[in-house]
């Protein structure tokens, strides 16, 4: 079955933008497979200025979605798998929106505009990694048409993970 997806727009985070995503993150629903808490607000204004260096030089990034209103609800996006473990030189997709915009097809929409531009960008594949908790994630990649490459078991945490890779040649669900 496929439902209308949401209108939203994705654009390269500004500075106010970590102050957003620090309060719509600031909820333990939200973080419960990043560690559980939101990180301090000097995280979020490191990651939004790396993002907009990433999209400066790569011409993608981890994107600010705004929903129909123009309302920040979040990110999406990509950027270089930046450990020393996992998909080593891989470029990673991932999303994360504040609880009250769950379940409204956001993601899926927002990770499908994710995709065109990275695929524009010449990434010939991406790669997904998932809590193998996160039943919602994982449903998000597989309405992306991602397959399970591995699972592996992460270092901090000691939790089981998944990585979903997608082929960009390849149709990807839309």
């Amino acid at each position: 079955m496929n439902r209308v997806l949401p209108a939203v727009r994705l654009r390269v985070p500004t500075h106010e933008d970590a102050f957003a995503w620090h309060g719509l993150f600031d909820d333990p629903d939200v973080m419960e497979f990043q560690g559980g808490r939101a990180a301090e607000l000097s995280v979020y204004e490191e990651l939004t200025a790396r993002q907009r260096r990433h999209d400066a030089e790569l011409g993608f990034c981890l994107w600010t979605v705004l929903d129909e209103s123009g309302q920040v609800i979040g990110f999406t996006g990509a950027q270089p798998w930046e450990r020393d473990w996992g998909p080593v030189g891989m470029i990673e997709i991932g999303w994360r929106l504040g609880r009250e915009h769950w379940g409204k097809g956001y993601v899926t929409a927002a990770a499908r505009q994710t995709l065109a531009r990275v695929r524009a960008a010449g990434v010939p594949a991406v790669v997904a990694m998932v809590d193998a908790r996160n039943s919602r994630s994982i449903a998000v990649t597989q309405r992306l048409g991602m397959r399970l490459a591995e699972t592996f078991t992460t270092r901090a945490s000691r939790r089981a993970g998944h990585c979903y890779r997608l082929e960009l040649g390849a149709v990807d669900g839309e």
